[in-house]
């Protein structure tokens, strides 16, 4: 009888209620982000042009750029089409499906993403730690063979966290107080408490976020050690000056997801969340196109 009262109550939609607290801002919302959007294709798309078609951007270190810009394109296309609908709609609803296929590709590009920075720290910690080597401890099969380990590593952890909540049951609250399906709101939605459920989550974030990060920074404790070493001053500076776009990148990344992700349940406030995941899921991919560009004589 509790199994079929349940399929009977079952949800077949969310409601997404993030902006909802703004009802005088929903079209100056719309407007920045429809422009921060296409601000953010056009850049990535021409940032993967060029490297396609200059044949002296065929190195490992752009290889792995054009990589991580068609994620960073793919991550907002998951989210952003549909918050700019929801945003001059009064429906803002996604269905169950829609909701459980949205958070499987989010979180898939964005744990590749993290993994990704991580496979261009160890790029630069090869480059300046092992100059002579680098050709060929970074050749072409290891590039592609990280890329992989980056994709089946985020998308198959993706499909386990997608998989386990969406097994909840949604028999009651149906709205998310968020503008897209993210793991901790939609858990808030089920009817019912499942601290395993969030057992998993959190091990998923460790692994993805905390594992990535420990593995940045040991890149880059090797390859301060190395510039330390360097007798000129120039020197110093030209080696340090290939990194810096990748560490802007990785502090505004991992410092954005750190907040969301690796927080203890008490402290969440979905309301505040709001704000650090419009940063994450708009403005990031927009900063890696300016940042790799900027200063970039290549």
């Amino acid at each position: 009888i509790r199994n079929f009262m349940m399929n009977e109550t079952k949800v077949m939609e969310f409601i997404l209620i993030g902006f909802s607290d703004f009802p005088d801002l929903q079209i100056p919302l719309f407007v920045f982000f429809f422009l921060t959007y296409l601000a953010t294709l056009t850049g990535n798309v021409l940032l993967m042009t060029i490297i396609r078609v200059h044949r002296h951007l065929h190195v490992s270190m752009y290889f792995f750029l054009f990589i991580l810009s068609f994620s960073e394109t793919s991550y907002t296309f998951a989210i952003i089409p549909k918050m700019l609908v929801n945003l001059i709609t009064e429906e803002k609803s996604i269905s169950f499906t829609g909701c459980a296929v949205q958070m499987f590709f989010f979180t898939g590009f964005g744990g590749t993403n993290c993994m990704l920075l991580t496979a261009m720290g160890y790029d630069r910690c090869v480059a300046i730690c092992k100059p002579l080597h680098y050709t060929v401890l970074m050749n072409d099969r290891v590039c592609i063979q990280l890329v992989a380990f980056a994709t089946a590593t985020g998308f198959t952890l993706s499909l386990i966290d997608t998989y386990f909540i969406f097994t909840l049951p949604f028999c009651g609250e149906k709205e998310i107080n968020h503008f897209f399906c993210d793991m901790a709101p939609v858990i808030q939605a089920a009817c019912t408490e499942n601290n395993g459920i969030e057992i998993v989550i959190f091990i998923f974030c460790i692994v993805v976020v905390f594992g990535s990060f420990l593995l940045i920074l040991l890149s880059y404790v090797l390859i301060f050690n190395t510039i330390l070493k360097i007798p000129s001053t120039k020197g110093k500076r030209k080696a340090f000056s290939t990194c810096a776009s990748h560490l802007t990148v990785v502090i505004v990344h991992f410092g954005c997801a750190s907040i969301i992700y690796l927080r203890p349940k008490p402290v969440y406030s979905l309301e505040k969340d709001t704000l650090i995941s419009v940063t994450y899921t708009v403005v990031t991919p927009l900063l890696n196109p300016v940042v790799y560009s900027l200063r970039n004589k290549d």
